[in-house]
């Protein structure tokens, strides 16, 4: 049984949401607008300002599809009246991004500079050189950008250099000289 999937979404006040008899729901807030096509196996209900998930059977792809959906659903919501937001920390000497235009040029020890194209919906910023804020109206899209950007150099075990998440904990290897006496 899905726990998740049977939890009501309360809608804000600032949010509107319209759902479509195939299943297509559109939802507006200040921040944006969102648009995602579910399956067919779950009903969306609208009740004032609650939804509900109900799924149309008991087998375990449909289980599997009620809470994802619940969850997909509620990150909408909350994304068009709150946004979504990831940082990310640059660490290593040299190490430093900077943003051309709508290209995020990143120079981190490679003999090159290394330059990402930003796509719509999803705004990067870098405060200093060596922090980078990407923030967006979708969770998925955020956090997609944000993985490709720490892609690009990840941080290694020994002294921590690259780029990372800046929550993420890196667990950290001795080196050579640790088991010499």
């Amino acid at each position: 049984m899905s726990r998740i999937g049977l939890k009501t979404i309360t809608v804000p006040a600032d949010v509107e949401v319209s759902i479509a008899s195939d299943n297509t729901v559109t939802v507006k807030g200040p921040k944006g607008t969102l648009v995602r096509a579910f399956s067919p196996l779950i009903t969306i209900n609208q009740e004032g300002n609650e939804i509900n998930c109900v799924r149309a059977n008991d087998q375990k792809t449909t289980k599997q599809l009620h809470g994802t959906t619940r969850a997909l659903l509620a990150n909408m919501i909350e994304g068009v009246s709150k946004g979504f937001e990831k940082n990310l920390e640059i660490v290593g000497i040299g190490y430093r991004a900077a943003m051309k235009g709508n290209t995020l040029s990143l120079h981190i020890g490679y003999s090159h500079e290394v330059d990402l194209e930003i796509e719509d919906g999803v705004k990067v910023e870098c405060p200093t050189a060596t922090t980078i804020k990407v923030s967006g109206i979708s969770k998925e899209r955020v956090g997609q950008v944000a993985a490709n950007i720490r892609e690009v150099r990840k941080p290694e075990p020994y002294k921590g250099k690259g780029i990372k998440y800046v929550d993420e904990v890196i667990i950290r290897k001795e080196g050579k000289t640790a088991g010499k006496k």
